[in-house]
């Protein structure tokens, strides 16, 4: 696991994660909004990495995606 990576960096590459996990769903942002009771705003803001999260939004995010929650921090953070 790479160390040097800073907190931009993890916050935006949690988001393509989020976003790549939500469109292989077919969900949109209001309706993954409505499944997991966070704001379709917020959802854009944290796909784009400009908002950082409490561990509370990411099982919220899992919920709603219906999937464990480590599969949102599955990435690679070397890219």
């Amino acid at each position: 696991m790479s160390n040097g990576i800073d907190k931009n960096d993890f916050k935006i590459l949690f988001g393509k994660n989020l976003k790549k996990l939500r469109e292989s769903k077919n969900l949109s942002f209001r309706q993954l909004a409505t499944r997991c009771n966070i704001d379709y705003s917020d959802i854009s803001k944290i796909e784009k990495g400009k908002r950082n999260i409490q561990l509370s939004s990411l099982l919220e995010l899992s919920k709603g995606l219906e999937i464990h929650p480590k599969e949102l921090l599955n990435f690679e953070l070397d890219s």
